[in-house]
């Protein structure tokens, strides 16, 4: 497996990830090899016979808080099997509502390099001596919390495994998706499949022209025109890196005039 993706997970609920390793797209990338995936339980670190990971909080309060010990031997264990297996040194990522929000230019970065580990905590939260050792980079999926970080690391898989060359059927899908810089950052075109008609809807007709100029155009107003709804804020981060064109802004300036009729 030297040289593929490796994402090493550490997590008391290592069934989880079953949902990636095993199903849909991801899971038919991890049975070609295209990626690995190592799980490591803080539990098989512990020393006592209740195979504790958690304690009482210093200071008080609701809760408990996961123990440095069987986190820490945990990563190391994760950085002497990737070692192993000739990958070179990576980030630890812990999954926290405090982490930088992900999205779709760091999964492009992290599809790009070797992998990462993840640190799916549990309980109130981690201790943070652990925290300042290990942890390189915090990452979230927006302002909520979650019982745990392994929804949000199979996100994270999820959104990187997918961008790998060959695991999408048409490598072109991923070039498509919403947010990607080929679609300036954008909210993706609506899409239509058969039946040409469903109750009295009817696909629009530049979908059916062949005309393959003016099928791209339309995509991209739809884009915009969608973006400019549901998202305006992409809009201008759009516009500040300058990746729209001056038909872009006339087509969003024409838009703007209707709406504000």
């Amino acid at each position: 497996m030297s040289g593929a993706l490796r994402f090493d997970v550490v997590t008391l609920f290592g069934a989880m990830f079953d949902a990636v390793s095993e199903l849909g797209v991801t899971g038919r990338a991890h049975a070609q090899g295209r990626w690995a995936l190592h799980r490591w339980n803080p539990r098989d670190f512990t020393v006592d016979v209740h195979r504790t990971v958690d304690d009482r909080p210093y200071g008080g309060g609701p809760g408990m808080v996961m123990r440095v010990e069987p986190l820490e031997k945990a990563v190391r264990a994760a950085l002497e099997g990737r070692a192993k297996a000739g990958l070179p040194e990576t980030e630890v990522i812990l999954l926290s509502p405090q982490g930088r929000r992900f999205d779709q230019s760091i999964a492009q970065s992290m599809a790009r390099g070797s992998g990462a580990i993840l640190v799916c905590g549990r309980y109130e939260g981690i201790d943070q001596r652990f925290i300042d050792r290990w942890v390189t980079q915090e990452l979230s999926l927006g302002d909520f919390v979650l019982s745990g970080g392994e929804i949000a690391a199979m996100a994270v898989m999820d959104a990187v495994v997918r961008l790998l060359p060959g695991v999408l059927n048409d490598d072109e899908s991923a070039v498509q998706d919403s947010f990607n810089e080929h679609l300036s950052g954008l909210l993706d075109c609506p899409h239509y499949t058969r039946p040409e008609v469903y109750e009295g809807e009817a696909v629009p007709e530049v979908l059916l022209s062949g005309h393959h100029a003016n099928i791209l155009r339309w995509r991209r107003r739809q884009s915009l025109a969608v973006t400019l709804r549901k998202r305006p804020d992409l809009i201008e981060a759009a516009r500040a890196r300058g990746w729209l064109s001056r038909d872009d802004e006339k087509f969003l300036s024409d838009l703007q005039r209707e709406d504000d009729r």
